[in-house]
């Protein structure tokens, strides 16, 4: 995680934006007369988002972690996308 000024962000501003957007860096804009603030990219925190509202329901986070658990022992079955295409019934694009 990046730290700067407020004057050294808006100064640098271009280049904050880019190495937040290329390198997944979080910027932390540290103000004087006010709450700091952070430059996220904005997919970035999208998909922060998406995962705070799955895990907000404590059955859904549960079952979640459950198969992540799982996965990282090497258990459950693994497919091909083709058989999960026909599965759920979508064409290949």
């Amino acid at each position: 995680m990046l730290q700067t000024t407020y004057t050294n962000a808006r100064a640098n501003f271009a280049g904050l934006c880019d190495e937040v957007t290329e390198n997944r860096e979080i910027v932390v804009i540290h103000r004087r007369k006010g709450s700091n603030v952070a430059l996220i990219a904005a997919d970035e925190l999208q998909s922060l988002v998406e995962s705070a509202y799955l895990m907000r329901s404590p059955k859904n986070a549960e079952r979640i972690l459950s198969a992540l658990e799982r996965a990282l022992k090497g258990g459950g079955e693994t497919s091909s996308l083709k058989s999960l295409r026909d599965e759920v019934g979508l064409e290949e694009d």
